[in-house]
C-alpha cells in the first residue's frame, strides 16, 4: 500500500466523518491503532485540523462505505492522477514573519507535549525559532511562561503539514525507541513506570500558576 500523506491529519478528518474502527484508520494510515485511539481522546494530535482524503484523492467514498460496511475491510490508497512535483529543499531555518514570531513558544510547547522525539536542531529548522527559546519553553523560565499554551505549528501558520508531518516521521524511530526505555524502566518490581509527558507539562503549568501569588495575597495576613 502506498504511504498516504498527511497521515494523523488524515486519521483526525476519518474520526470525525466515518464510522470506521481505529484499526482500520490505523492500517489505512500507517499509523499504530493506540495512537489513532490517542488521537480519538485528545491525548495526541490536539488542534490539528483534518485532512479530506478523498478531496486530496488519497481514498473515494465507495472505499470508505465498504470499510464501514465490514469492520475487516482494509482501505485502499487511491492512485493519484496527479504527478508527485517534489518541493525544492530548503537550507537553513525559516524566515518567519514578525507578526508571527510570538506565536513559536507556543509551537515549542507543543513539541515538548506532544512529540518529544522531535529533536532540538528539527523544531529550529522547521519554525525558525532559537535553542535558547526552546530551552526556557521546557524548563518554564521563559519570560511569558505563564501565557504559553501547546498549539500545533500548522494552526500557528508556521509550517505547512507536509512539513510537519516529515519531521515527525524522520523523529519516529526515535519515540519508538523511547517507548521502549519507558516501558523498560517501567517493568519489574518497585519499579513505577515514567510519568507521562502531557501529565508533567500540565503538572508544571499549574506549579507556576500556583507560584504566580500578588502582593495583596502575601500581606493578607497582616491585615
Amino acid at each position: 500500500m502506498a504511504d498516504v500523506l498527511m497521515p494523523r491529519a488524515t486519521a483526525v478528518w476519518l474520526l470525525d466523518n466515518t464510522t470506521l474502527t481505529f484499526a482500520q484508520i490505523a492500517k489505512f494510515c500507517g499509523l499504530h491503532h493506540l495512537e489513532v485511539k490517542g488521537i480519538a481522546d485528545g491525548d495526541v494530535a490536539e488542534n490539528m485540523r483534518g485532512v479530506d482524503p478523498i478531496a486530496g484523492g488519497m481514498l473515494s467514498r465507495e472505499e470508505i462505505a465498504k470499510g464501514e460496511e465490514n469492520p475487516d475491510y482494509d482501505l485502499q490508497v487511491a492512485k493519484s492522477k496527479i504527478a508527485h512535483i517534489p518541493q525544492p529543499k530548503r537550507k537553513g531555518s525559516r524566515y518567519t514573519p514578525v507578526i508571527r514570531r510570538q506565536d513559536k513558544p507556543d509551537a515549542v510547547a507543543w513539541f515538548i507535549r506532544n512529540h518529544p522525539e522531535v529533536t532540538d536542531a528539527q523544531i529550529i529548522k522547521l519554525i525558525g525559532t532559537t535553542k535558547t527559546t526552546i530551552n526556557n519553553v521546557r524548563d518554564k523560565s521563559h519570560w511569558n511562561a505563564q501565557n504559553i499554551r501547546p498549539v500545533d505549528p500548522v494552526t500557528l501558520g508556521l509550517c505547512s503539514q507536509i512539513e510537519l508531518d516529515e519531521v515527525i516521521s524522520k523523529a519516529s524511530d526515535r519515540r519508538r525507541k523511547m517507548d521502549a526505555e519507558r516501558a523498560a524502566r517501567g517493568e519489574g518490581p518497585g519499579l513505577t513506570p515514567a510519568k507521562d509527558t502531557a501529565d508533567a507539562y500540565e503538572a508544571e503549568e499549574e506549579d507556576i500558576r500556583k507560584k504566580d501569588v500578588s502582593a495583596a495575597d502575601v500581606f493578607r495576613d497582616f491585615d
